[in-house]
């Protein structure tokens, strides 16, 4: 850590001027004015600020080289695709001698505790304190990210220079990190405003609702990876809790989301109602950008959801990678496309309404809508025969982030949409689960205020606790059934099979495409005799053929990533500290595995 730090103790002396542009907020990093005539006026604090805000995940991710899909649960249980974060989706993490994860996150600490130092000796007369809240904000993402990717880290709440005896610290407890996160948190609650008070000019940056909503999030993913784990990925010589804390996390993430949900002014983006749409509304928000990128001329004011988010902007701020054309390689498996559900709210293994594999659009049929939004992209189910098994893929595509499918609205890289990190539909399901693991049931009150919103977008009937009694389903896996469904390549996919502790188990076995059938079960790919068609050429097919437990019994599917190549352990619950830290300083202990 050392080398990493004197990096951003003599670059952090460099300060950032940043400014606005009409109604987006510039982006610049801190880098520019030297702090010796700096920090005088609530502007310099706000210009220096607003640099913090290229820290967030964005289309271009905030860790240089590491592209952003590798941050979209690609090599998931839910995807066949796995040309991006392959190292975590197969179990082949290795520590490496450097890590941008590790540096950029310890930049970007360094930046907001110069702006919290800052705030302690400011005399001015004007208000500083959103800007300090900010920083605290940011400071808690910052070690929220490093939690996540390594646990336990040193801690650095101020600002070092090349004598500092923390750079030779040892790390502190995942528990004592998570305790620095929370009490920013905090602190940035009590000092930021609310969304409805941010002024136009300044759309984009972070509220209090933002910050409740993130806080809800680190709450439930701490709690249930206690609950779930224990100690089990603790270092060697690691701390435990000095209390057990899973219950008041819990209560007051459900406390956090209820805030926001219920104050917050927020709404799910929801447009079925308007014909144009043709119930499509969970494809067109993930493109919405100017009128022209959905059937009703919504633009990006009509959306209400976002709480938390990258702002992109086709003038100011284009995504810059080649976004639509990327997204379609990355296709879902046959469990995702099991998971979703029936237009009567049950699973299609228990629906009377589930149309099977005999075609290839029959099981889009009488179906969630995500499934045509997600996948499909189109506002009617495949037609029989349309599909070919013949390049050796799954047979399905994907829709979600794509902007040209409506046409040659953007090209390449000019993709302007904004990037979703908390919206309104994962409070909802935060909130949902938060009160399962508190209290072991929700009530249905509770299920129609939160996901049972998320259902009627989607076209599903209610979730409620007669529907579980009478059809034996599990209201934890019907919570967590919405979750993976609803947030699918949103980036949550990986954190939350380590948080239930079923990494191992939901990656290890082979991700499968579509139903091929056998004798007995005819396809567009195989006869009832269990002869190919003309549609399915099996030699291009690698790994073949495995029979799995599909919605309408055990089928023969085609394999598309093997469970040979899964070799997932605990281990890889976190990644391992980067060697040149472990050189640098010998104080700190690298994670159990490596």
């Amino acid at each position: 850590m050392k080398q990493t730090i004197y990096k951003f103790i003599f670059g952090g002396l460099l300060l950032g001027m940043v400014s606005c542009q009409k109604t987006f907020l510039d982006l610049t990093p801190p880098s520019t004015i030297t702090d010796a005539v700096y920090f005088k006026t609530p502007s310099d604090f706000k210009a220096y600020t607003s640099g913090f805000y290229s820290q967030l995940m964005g289309w271009k991710s905030p860790y240089g080289g590491n592209s952003v899909y590798n941050y979209m649960d690609i090599t998931s249980d839910l995807s066949t695709s796995s040309i991006f974060s392959s190292d975590i989706g197969h179990g082949t993490i290795a520590a490496s001698t450097s890590d941008n994860r590790w540096n950029n996150n310890y930049s970007f600490i360094r930046q907001t505790n110069i702006v919290l130092s800052r705030a302690q000796s400011y005399t001015g007369a004007g208000d500083i304190s959103q800007y300090v809240g900010e920083a605290y904000f940011f400071r808690a993402n910052a070690y929220f990210n490093l939690l996540k990717f390594y646990g336990g880290v040193p801690i650095v709440s101020t600002v070092l220079d090349v004598n500092s005896g923390e750079l030779q610290a040892p790390r502190n407890s995942r528990y004592d990190v998570v305790t620095q996160i929370l009490s920013d948190l905090d602190s940035a609650i009590v000092r930021l405003p609310i969304e409805q008070n941010i002024p136009a000019t300044d759309k984009g940056r972070i509220s209090k609702w933002a910050v409740e909503a993130f806080k809800a999030k680190a709450e439930l993913y701490e709690a249930t990876w206690r609950k779930y784990n224990g100690t089990s990925t603790d270092y060697q010589g690691s701390a435990g809790p000095a209390s057990d804390q899973i219950k008041p996390f819990l209560a007051d993430a459900v406390a956090m989301c209820k805030d926001v949900m219920d104050n917050g002014g927020y709404s799910l983006w929801n447009y079925n109602s308007n014909a144009t749409m043709a119930n499509m509304s969970s494809l067109y928000l993930f493109n919405l950008e100017d009128a022209g990128s959905n059937p009703a001329g919504l633009t990006k004011a009509s959306n209400s959801e976002f709480i938390l988010y990258g702002t992109y902007d086709y003038t100011y701020r284009k995504g810059g990678i080649n976004l639509s054309h990327t997204m379609q390689l990355m296709s879902p498996s046959r469990k995702f496309m099991d998971m979703c559900l029936c237009t009567d709210g049950l699973p299609p293994d228990k629906s009377p309404l589930f149309q099977g594999y005999h075609h290839a659009g029959d099981e889009f049929k009488n179906r969630d809508l995500r499934l045509l939004a997600y996948v499909d992209g189109t506002t009617t189910t495949p037609a029989a025969g349309s599909v070919n098994l013949n390049v050796g893929l799954s047979g399905y595509g994907n829709a979600k982030f794509i902007a040209y499918k409506y046409g040659t609205y953007r090209t390449d890289n000019q993709e302007s949409q904004n990037y979703p990190i908390i919206r309104l539909a994962e409070v909802y399901l935060t909130y949902a689960e938060a009160l399962y693991e508190l209290n072991g049931a929700v009530t249905d009150a509770q299920l129609d205020e939160s996901i049972n919103k998320l259902r009627d977008r989607a076209g599903v009937a209610h979730l409620t606790n007669a529907l579980a009694t009478t059809y034996g389903l599990n209201m934890r896996d019907e919570i967590r059934r919405a979750r993976a469904v609803e947030l699918y390549l949103e980036g949550d996919r990986f954190d939350d099979l380590k948080r239930w502790g079923i990494l191992e188990s939901s990656l290890n076995p082979s991700h499968c495409g579509m139903v091929v059938g056998g004798s007995g079960y005819a396809t567009d790919f195989r006869n009832t005799d269990g002869s190919n068609t003309s549609l399915y050429a099996p030699n291009t097919y690698v790994w073949g053929e495995e029979a799995v437990q599909t919605a309408a019994g055990t089928l023969k599917c085609v394999v598309i990533d093997s469970h040979q190549n899964h070799t997932l352990a605990k281990k890889d619950y976190l990644w391992p500290l980067p060697t040149d830290q472990l050189s640098l300083n010998k104080h700190l202990i690298q994670n159990p595995g490596y």
